[in-house]
């Protein structure tokens, strides 16, 4: 569960960095665009990607959330829940990608119909971070 002041911090700031674990343990590093969602912090990937290969192995995760100039920033330790077709109802999860869209972006998608054209094409899944532990200047 985020805190006000956790939530607050993130919807204003969306850039991230997630790390995931390899097979061999090693931490796998990515840039997300990101933002709150449900009882965590969340972000859309595609099919292809490591992380969503990595975290369907292992949803151990952390997420860090930064503001611009990387002076502040919430670091989020806890589990991956991935929502992806395999384990979602289609219009579950098209929804949850358009509440998505709206949490990473703070706005509306010109074309609603166009991105659920790209989503599917590009096997999106929706990644929600719920978080165990939470530290950080923002925190």
């Amino acid at each position: 569960m985020l805190s006000d002041k956790v939530r607050a911090f993130v919807t204003e700031n969306h850039r991230g960095v997630m790390t995931t674990f390899r097979r061999s343990g090693a931490a796998q590093m990515s840039i997300v665009s990101c933002g709150p969602y449900g009882d965590g912090v969340a972000f859309a990937t595609g099919a292809d990607r490591a992380k969503l290969a990595n975290l369907k192995r292992d949803p151990r995760c952390t997420l860090l959330v930064s503001q611009p100039d990387w002076r502040g920033y919430v670091v989020l330790e806890g589990r991956a829940m991935v929502m992806s077709l395999d384990n979602t109802g289609a219009e579950e999860l098209r929804l949850a990608l358009h509440d998505l869209y709206r949490a990473t972006s703070g706005r509306e998608h010109p074309n609603w119909d166009e991105y659920d054209q790209v989503t599917r094409e590009q096997g999106r899944s929706a990644i929600i971070v719920v978080p165990e532990h939470v530290y950080g200047t923002g925190a």
